[in-house]
């Protein structure tokens, strides 16, 4: 007997952001040639788009990997790399695909200029400590750079110092404006503070939009890789707005039970979350309610 009638929507604005879909386009488009691919890291932040390239060749290593690697073909995912790893790859003749994304290349760029600049200088990165994309970054400083991962350790850097301030692609704006009047505000009148608002806008701009899709269904829920720094702000901000809110990475790990007693149910996730893993999910509650 068919259960009650569910609305499903999967959200437009979700899925790929422009530098995932072009590193993952550079690698089906290797990899139909027939070349040997390598990936440094995964190449998203999503296990089964993970696994559906690998079905397709494609070869994931870490650095230690890739230090041993010679004479090979290898991709730089979006998050971008450091500067020792061209330096690996031109003593090894490897032949690198650039992937990163051109938001983050350019920030790259910024902050080299910026530590050249004045390497005496505190160099700040609001980011995810160890992320792929914050080690590229601190590498344009020598490893001198501060990284903070929230707004509660800024109270570690010298105010006595000058401060030049970045943000990793991905963060919330609204953490950054934090970290921002709270340097103003405690940094010595001696001292030079400077806040470079480097968030992504095609990642900044789906904030409210989530919001708003979480607010109109019943039940939310939000597709997406653990590893996903992104994906975790955007969970929370659906769960701010919609505490009836779920994280999975897939289809087989929706509970039958959730879906009782709702009649619409918001899909939505990461820019690592792929289209057709959302299109999965609703295709297993159809299922279920069938």
């Amino acid at each position: 007997m068919k259960k009650n009638t569910i609305q499903i929507e999967i959200d437009d604005n979700s899925g790929f952001c422009f530098g995932v879909t072009t590193a993952i386009q550079k690698a089906e488009e290797e990899l139909a040639a027939g070349s040997v691919l390598y990936c440094l890291g995964d190449i998203v932040h999503n296990g089964m788009e993970c696994e559906r390239l690998r079905e397709m060749g494609l070869i994931t290593i870490n650095h230690e990997q890739f230090g041993r690697l010679h004479n090979s073909k290898v991709l730089l995912r979006a998050h971008g790399e450091p500067p020792e790893t061209y330096q690996s790859a031109r003593q090894n003749n490897i032949d690198i695909i650039d992937a990163t994304c051109p938001v983050v290349l350019q920030l790259q760029r910024r902050i080299k200029k910026q530590y050249d600049a004045n390497p005496n200088a505190q160099i700040v990165i609001f980011g995810k400590p160890g992320h792929a994309e914050v080690l590229g970054l601190v590498g344009q400083t020598q490893s001198h750079a501060i990284v903070i991962a929230r707004f509660e350790d800024v109270r570690q850097l010298d105010f006595n110092r000058d401060i030049y301030l970045y943000s990793q692609t991905t963060q919330s704006l609204d953490e950054f404006h934090r970290i921002t009047d709270y340097i103003q505000s405690h940094i010595s009148p001696d001292c030079q503070f400077k806040s470079f608002d480097t968030i992504c806008r095609q990642v900044a701009n789906r904030m409210s939009h989530i919001r708003t899709f979480a607010s109109r269904h019943h039940l939310i829920l939000f597709v997406c890789g653990g590893k996903s720094s992104n994906g975790r702000v955007l969970f929370e901000q659906c769960q701010s707005v919609n505490p009836n809110t779920h994280l999975i990475e897939g289809p087989s790990e929706i509970d039958p039970l959730w879906l009782e007693n709702v009649t619409t149910i918001g899909i939505c996730g990461a820019t690592s979350t792929p289209k057709w893993l959302m299109e999965q999910c609703k295709e297993a509650i159809n299922s279920m309610n069938s």
